[in-house]
């Protein structure tokens, strides 16, 4: 009996060893969900204390504020505002003043073309219009003979003809000048130069001609100038938002380039489709941009007014990550244990996120370390 009251104590502090060895390897681990779903409530994330001074812990709050949708989105042109220069005729290019970057005017040469074809359709304005001045002489010659009876019904029907004829000519010869961006009545039949100029007010943003270069009408573009005054910016909206947006909305819009400056557009046009990789539509905004600062490729922030002010739950911006189009939190159960909770939120003006659902006030919600808490979930569901 002696032996074995001796052996106990050994036995419950062997025991007591084995748990906080058992402890302390779970105090490293997570209880990963099986590969077959995705994260859930029941994700869990233990640290070790060592790792709690790098974890901010604090209570969602409890703020009015405004109801606002924001969404992020790129500057792009107004398509609707952009000319594509092409060549309207063969030749060579000569007196080439166009770059990048020049702002130019509506009707503004570009370059010259010194075109064989332009000189042909040149030479043949001049013929037809030779041709048209002897055969109105003709008619009118003809007719009068056939008034005094010295001339056929049949002859004044040939000179009628003819005339005719000549006119149409004419016409045709006119429409292809025209085409190649002649005028006819300020023609030089001696110069068989086309000038191209700028179908719009704008800047060069593509050149791909050179001086002295020989073209063939051909659909890609020499130049591309845009008019920038206007400008689309396409955000995307996730499809639970659509029901708030309608056109003509306003909405204010923000760039890190100009952090303090808002500039105002409008919804111009809600995509019918809906991106399956996203679950997002894209949403155009039209944007007035008269002092050019705004650029085409910038990123944007776009925020729209969409209901009136109300308390609501908030977390800061940091205490909230998204995966896809689900966004997570990570909730403290105790010091060392930590909930991944999926919740729904949107943006607010200050920056914050409103707490739609998932969170309730007296949730304990880390707002600092949750990278931490992300990698030491990775790694347990690496193993």
């Amino acid at each position: 009996m002696m032996r074995v009251s001796r052996l106990r104590p050994l036995m419950v502090a062997a025991a007591a060893a084995l748990l906080f060895l058992a402890s302390c390897r779970h105090d490293q681990t997570t209880d990963a969900p099986s590969a077959d779903r995705g994260p859930s409530d029941a994700t869990l994330v233990k640290v070790t204390r060592d790792m709690l001074p790098s974890i901010h812990v604090e209570p969602p709050k409890t703020r009015t504020v405004p109801m606002v949708l924001q969404a992020s989105g790129k500057v792009s042109f107004d398509e609707r505002r952009v000319a594509r220069v092409v060549a309207p005729v063969a030749g060579q290019v000569m007196d080439l003043t166009a770059n990048v970057g020049d702002h130019v005017r509506r009707g503004q040469p570009l370059f010259l073309l010194r075109s064989r074809d332009a000189a042909t359709a040149i030479e043949d304005h001049f013929d037809s219009h030779r041709d048209l001045d002897l055969a109105e002489k003709t008619y009118a010659m003809t007719k009068d003979l056939y008034e005094h009876e010295a001339a056929s019904r049949m002859a004044l029907h040939q000179a009628e003809n003819d005339l005719e004829k000549a006119r149409a000519r004419v016409t045709r010869a006119e429409g292809a000048l025209t085409a190649i961006g002649l005028q006819p009545e300020h023609l030089d039949r001696g110069d068989p130069r086309v000038p191209v100029t700028s179908p719009v007010a704008g800047t060069v943003i593509e050149r791909h001609v050179t001086q002295g270069q020989y073209l063939q009408p051909d659909p890609n573009p020499l130049l591309v100038i845009a008019d920038l005054s206007t400008l689309w910016i396409e955000a995307d909206v996730f499809e639970r938002d659509l029901h708030v947006l309608r056109l003509g909305q306003p909405g204010e819009v923000s760039t890190a380039a100009y952090p303090d400056e808002r500039f105002h557009a409008k919804i111009a046009r809600i995509s019918d489709v809906v991106d399956p990789s996203t679950q997002t539509v894209k949403v155009r905004f039209e944007v007035a941009n008269p002092e050019g600062r705004l650029k085409p490729e910038m990123f944007t922030r776009v925020t729209l007014g969409v209901g009136n002010a109300a308390e609501a739950l908030t977390v800061p911006a940091s205490a909230v990550i998204t995966e896809g189009t689900r966004n997570y939190v990570y909730v403290a159960l105790d010091d060392c244990t930590f909930a991944q909770r999926a919740v729904d939120v949107s943006s607010t003006e200050q920056g914050s996120r409103r707490v739609l659902s998932g969170l309730k006030k007296d949730d304990r919600v880390v707002t600092n370390g949750v990278v931490l808490l992300r990698g030491q979930q990775a790694r347990a569901d690496s193993r």
